[in-house]
């Protein structure tokens, strides 16, 4: 069986010559062949699992090994579900942006970055706007400086073809 991408071998399994056991509650049960601790786990109807196979002599335990297999896969699930993902989410503009547009894009991407994502901030040219790529860096410097409490520049502003962009990111606690 196959716990978190660690093998443990299984009662009969257990082939080697002497091992150490472990009893249900942690106590130290000495060291024994197999045979003797597999006849140990039978009378108390628990599974003996390897759990150290790299000590020597290697260390088995006694357990129930369906409910260790259940918990460990309850700790598991849990892990999965505490940790965040980090998206980048991109907030795209033209040169050409009013005011109020402006103030909904930061106030969107003042969401993004307190949600603990990254934002990308775009500003996208076309025709005759490649002549005034002044004007977006300008814009981006503007939105940078007011997203600066609560978010730190990753990357200042790059031309990439007709876009020109930043990259955002979420200021750690500890600033």
């Amino acid at each position: 069986m196959t716990i978190s991408k660690q093998v443990h071998e299984l009662n009969e399994a257990i082939s080697d010559k002497e091992i150490r056991l472990i009893g249900p509650a942690g106590e130290q049960l000495g060291i024994m062949p197999p045979a003797q601790a597999l006849r140990i786990a039978e009378e108390q109807s628990l599974d003996l699992v390897k759990i150290s196979p790299q000590a020597t002599p290697p260390v088995c335990k006694l357990m129930n090994y369906g409910k260790f297999r259940f918990e460990q896969s309850k700790r598991e699930k849990e892990a999965r579900k505490n940790q965040h993902v980090v998206e980048i989410k991109e907030i795209r503009m033209s040169p050409g942006i009013d005011i109020g547009d402006f103030n909904t894009k930061l106030r969107n991407a003042q969401k993004f970055i307190a949600e603990g994502n990254r934002v990308k901030v775009s500003v996208r040219f076309r025709g005759r706007e490649m002549a005034h790529t002044e004007i977006g860096r300008d814009l981006l410097s503007r939105f940078a400086e007011q997203c600066k409490e609560v978010a730190n520049l990753d990357r200042p502003a790059k031309l990439e073809g007709r876009m020109m962009s930043i990259f955002l990111s979420p200021k750690t606690g500890g600033k």
